[in-house]
């Protein structure tokens, strides 16, 4: 089944979010997205092809998506596109499928990336509050990513993670 587009995804397709560990270069992009759409045109599932999207955000961050209405992944599915990217990151030298690293936007706009150590340690010293924009990419639905999956970090994983308790009213 060849590839649809994103926005052609139901709110509850499945998704899968990834983060360049740097902005990739328009070329670098580029290749990525021609490769990922490759896969996507014969991704199945046990025989079954899967209704595949992606989209590409901020020269950073690419959503990969599948209609499940259409045939569920599989463990195997989801493994061959995590091997497409790894083999894309041996290749260029760029992350992909860690999603150790925390990133945020700072006040200038910038998409920054940091190690969980370091953004806590910001957290701490004020640096980062509640109100950063962060990226959650523990985002599972078309429907998270639609509601923004760059929030405020109250509303993330990360208020629990680097400002204990709940967060303030």
């Amino acid at each position: 089944m060849p590839r649809i587009e994103y926005e052609a995804l139901p709110p509850e397709a499945r998704v899968w979010a990834f983060a360049a560990s740097e902005p990739l270069a328009a070329e670098v992009a580029d290749e990525l997205m021609t490769e990922v759409d490759a896969f996507l045109d014969g991704w199945n599932a046990h025989g079954h092809p899967l209704a595949g999207a992606r989209r590409w955000d901020d020269a950073r961050f690419l959503l990969v998506g599948v209609d499940e209405r259409t045939a569920p992944p599989s463990g195997c599915s989801i493994d061959a596109l995590h091997h497409v990217l790894k083999d894309f990151e041996a290749r260029h030298g760029v992350g992909l499928t860690d999603h150790i690293d925390v990133l945020y936007r700072d006040p200038d706009g910038r998409i920054l990336r940091r190690t969980r150590p370091e953004f806590a340690r910001l957290a701490r010293s004020g640096e980062v509050d509640l109100d950063t924009p962060v990226f959650d990419l523990t985002i599972t639905r078309k429907s998270q990513v639609d509601a923004g999956f760059e929030v405020p970090a109250r509303d993330a994983w990360h208020q629990r993670a680097f400002w204990r308790g709940p967060a303030p009213t």
